[in-house]
């Protein structure tokens, strides 16, 4: 009899045991599912990268206009033709001003033909002059004819010297009209591209007065040499130096980095905005091949190599919490907090000092809810993630 109650006792205790045990499955948390990465060496690197989008420039362009006014007379060029240096890009009626050089070469002419004249002549008075001292010398004739021949030596030379004096004019006189000339003619200061044409034949065109711009007659761009021009925060700005590694992006181009290196830090702050003070830093395209189609005027942004270091221990960097706190996903499927030593950082990876071990995993989704030190958890597979 005692041993039924025993045996009833045991049952009973037995099916408590399971209830609580069933009660205790079914109300303990879920584990969270968290997207971890393990700490790995790597490279890590502390870069400086432009606060608004830069643009593609080329080494040189020239936006020219005429310098003087008139009608367009020539335009053997259009728009994206590649021209060579010294090219006709535009020309102004001035044909008035080709006749005025036709003028002066005409007088050039006239001036030479009379100084052969005029000079002629002086050699003779001169030679005649010394053969009347020569005469008088010897007692033939007066001093009276000495003084006039000699006197008329010197008139005969000074008329040589005044034609002399205006053959040069007619010379400055042609060099002026050239000069005008070309003031309304328009050649490439350089090989590159006609990027643009503002005008048309028959259409007149005018310098532009000072301090107002104009829209240029030709917009020439050298694309053998471009580069990117970006404007950095001054503060960042002062760990710049010239020849800095740099990479380049574009939008053009999404995904796919050109390196290059920093040519120029400007000498100046630029302060557009307020309280948005930069410096414009140009990085040079290392291989300039890679560069040749890109096109001026691209959208592009810089990321400048400050310090980098190879095979240290990494962790992406949006695993980091404020003060250098991150989560460690532990054997044991909990979350346990960890405090490290950070060095080098960017927005990718961040290096780590102290704190972890190579294979640690942390939590780089730590917006999820319930994302928190002794969280029971998971670590989320690919095909959990995509779904």
């Amino acid at each position: 009899m005692a041993s039924g109650k025993v045996v009833k006792l045991v049952a009973a205790a037995a099916v408590l045991a399971a209830a609580v045990l069933a009660v205790a499955h079914f109300t303990r948390a879920k584990p969270i599912a968290v997207v971890v990465a393990e700490a790995q060496p790597g490279r890590v690197e502390t870069t400086v990268a432009n606060t608004r989008a830069g643009s593609v420039d080329a080494c040189r362009r020239a936006k020219m206009a005429p310098a003087a006014g008139g009608r367009i007379e020539r335009l053997p060029v259009k728009k994206g033709q590649r021209v060579a240096a010294g090219d006709l890009l535009l020309e102004l009626w001035n044909e008035d001003l080709a006749a005025r050089e036709s003028v002066a070469r005409e007088q050039l002419a006239t001036a030479q033909a009379h100084v052969v004249e005029v000079c002629q002549l002086a050699k003779a008075a001169l030679s005649e002059a010394r053969q009347s001292r020569q005469l008088r010398e010897k007692g033939f004739v007066s001093e009276e004819r000495v003084v006039r021949a000699e006197a008329q030596s010197n008139s005969s030379q000074a008329t040589c010297d005044t034609a002399h004096t205006q053959v040069q004019e007619a010379v400055a006189r042609i060099a002026a009209s050239r000069a005008d000339t070309a003031r309304t003619v328009l050649r490439a200061p350089f090989a590159g591209i006609v990027a643009d044409i503002n005008g048309e034949l028959g259409e007149y065109v005018t310098p532009s007065p000072p301090g107002i711009p104009t829209l240029p007659a030709i917009d020439l761009i050298d694309d053998s040499c471009i580069y990117v021009s970006a404007p950095i925060d001054e503060v960042d700005a002062a760990q710049l130096k010239v020849g800095m590694n740099a990479r380049i992006s574009l939008d053009a181009y999404r995904g796919k980095h050109f390196s290059g290196h920093v040519r120029r830090i400007a000498p100046y702050v630029l302060a557009l905005e307020k309280q948005a003070r930069t410096v414009d830093v140009e990085v040079e395209f290392d291989d300039p091949g890679e560069a040749k189609h890109l096109l001026i005027g691209y959208s592009a942004d810089i990321e400048v190599v400050v310090e980098g270091r190879d095979d240290v221990l990494r962790i992406p960097t949006p695993a980091l919490m404020p003060g250098n706190r991150v989560l460690v996903l532990t054997a044991a499927g909990t979350l346990a907090e960890r405090q490290l030593d950070i060095g080098l950082s960017n927005w990718e990876f961040s290096e780590v000092k102290a704190g972890l071990a190579r294979g640690d995993r942390v939590v780089t989704s730590l917006d999820r809810e319930g994302v928190k030190a002794g969280a029971a958890a998971v670590a989320e597979t690919k095909a959990a993630a995509k779904q």
